[in-house]
């Protein structure tokens, strides 16, 4: 387990195509706990941090880790659909911290 540094609005490895995760159980563990650490490190020093996405700390997995109302999900190749519903946020990126997207 570490905190690892958050790649930055600008890094051209944001751009990378993540893998789909075929990895033993001990890899995803330890990206999950690098990306929990990472987090929480994140949360304290700046007060927001939902989600965090493994290329975000330059592993190049579909791995997402959410930590939410003091409870956790790790995402193992996720897959998104859309619907119908639609609504609008504030949200933030820990790739640029300080800017809020509507």
């Amino acid at each position: 387990m570490a905190i690892r540094e958050i790649l930055l609005l600008g890094n051209e490895s944001l751009y990378n195509v993540s893998r789909e995760v075929t990895e033993d159980m001990d890899k995803i563990i330890q990206v999950v706990n690098d990306l929990h650490d990472t987090i929480i490190n994140f949360r304290e020093k700046y007060g927001f941090g939902r989600a965090i996405a493994a290329p975000q700390i330059g592993e190049f997995l579909r791995i997402i880790y959410m930590n939410f109302d003091n409870k956790s999900y790790a995402l193992i190749n996720p897959r998104l659909e859309f619907g119908e519903e639609e609504f609008q946020v504030w949200d933030d990126c820990m790739s640029f911290p300080g800017l809020e997207v509507n």
